[in-house]
């Protein structure tokens, strides 16, 4: 009976040890495995992290960005440098316009009235010339004939002179006949001096076309200048574009001009739909590799999700704060360190069906610098 207890107890117990063994040898295992793979994991991933962080230097540098962007366009308040009553206004807010297209027109009758002005100055110009001409020619006949007066006493005066000396004639005779002939001398150089002023009015040649002379080219250039003013009542747009603010603008109002008032009383605003481009403010530290040429792409958030492309167009030669009207002054002593910023242009590579861009609108700007830190690295510059 014991040695039978002895059996069946012994057995459950053998068999228990066998599983027990191997669970304690797995655990083992387990536990030399994962301070193993602790080990591997911690040596592995700062490696991966050190190898991450050399390829991104290697490959870094090479693109800049900034938020700081705003799309801009040529615009302009469109007036004029004459002054009237509007008379009709051709546009309204929004209104898309062509290079030359009309924008609104002042009362053309008092320009009209002037190139008629000047239309009747400049004919009677041309008759003064033609009359000065011609009194030229009779003063060069009153010269002629006075000479001839000369000669003619000077022929008395000697025959005079040559009587008094064999007492044939009294001396008042020979006295009147010496007064008579420097009267006539005088005459004589009178008019040619007149005839040399008339000369000198016909700028020095009667040859000289009318058209040429100092007083027709005079009249005429007060014919171009109304004619000028008379085409400028007409105001057209500089380029194309769309019209902004014209409510202002409404027939009846006066338009001072800008040369007499110096400033714009009334205008049309115009901003352009061609002459578009984004003006960037990028740090000076961006600026490192950056050249004129580099492309560059660009979102606007308006318009979510659609890319442009472009190229740098210009760089400015000075930050922001360089043209300030009131720069800032660094000779305090509390003087802190600001990253400046200078303006980028960013011309516009457009394509057919590509939204409209509207001046002012917010954009981001990733310039391609095409620097890369490993080519010089391993070829140099």
């Amino acid at each position: 009976m014991s040695a039978m207890q002895t059996d069946t107890g012994s057995t459950p117990y053998a068999a228990a040890q066998g599983p027990l063994s191997q669970a304690k040898d797995f655990i083992g295992r387990l536990r030399a495995d994962r301070g193993l793979l602790r080990r591997v994991l911690m040596i592995g991933g700062i490696s991966i992290v050190a190898a991450v962080a050399l390829v991104s230097y290697l490959m870094g540098g090479r693109y800049v960005s900034t938020d700081d962007s705003y799309v801009q366009a040529a615009k302009l308040m469109v007036s004029t440098d004459v002054s009237g009553l509007v008379k009709d206004v051709d546009v309204k807010e929004g209104d898309h316009v062509k290079k030359g297209q009309v924008l609104f027109r002042l009362d053309p009758t008092p320009f009209r009235i002037a190139v008629q002005n000047a239309q009747a100055q400049l004919a009677q110009t041309k008759l003064t010339i033609d009359s000065m001409k011609q009194d030229y020619a009779r003063m060069l006949s009153d010269i002629d004939a006075q000479r001839a007066t000369v000669v003619l006493d000077q022929r008395n005066y000697d025959r005079y002179a040559s009587l008094l000396k064999s007492n044939a004639i009294a001396p008042a005779t020979y006295d009147q006949s010496r007064l008579t002939l420097q009267a006539a001398k005088d005459q004589l150089i009178a008019l040619q001096q007149t005839a040399d002023t008339q000369l000198a009015k016909l700028g020095g040649n009667i040859d000289i076309p009318d058209e040429q002379q100092p007083q027709y080219l005079q009249a005429l250039s007060q014919l171009d200048e109304a004619q000028r003013q008379l085409n400028h009542s007409t105001v057209r747009a500089p380029f194309a574009g769309v019209v902004a603010e014209v409510d202002s603008l409404q027939p009846g109002t006066l338009v001072i001009s800008a040369m007499s008032a110096f400033s714009t009383t009334s205008a049309v605003g115009l901003v352009a739909t061609d002459d578009v481009w984004v003006e960037a403010n990028m740090k000076e530290t961006d600026l490192t590799h950056m050249h004129k040429g580099d492309p560059v792409s660009f979102t606007v958030d308006t318009y979510p999700g659609r890319t442009w492309h472009g190229h740098v167009e210009a760089v400015s030669a000075a930050t922001g704060s360089a043209f300030s009207v009131l720069p800032s002054e660094n000779a305090s002593g509390n003087w802190v360190k600001v990253t400046q910023r200078i303006s980028v242009k960013i011309a516009i590579d457009r394509k057919p069906g590509d939204p409209e861009l509207r001046a002012g609108m917010s954009a981001v700007v990733d310039v391609d610098t095409g620097h890369r830190r490993w080519w010089r690295m391993l070829f140099g510059d």
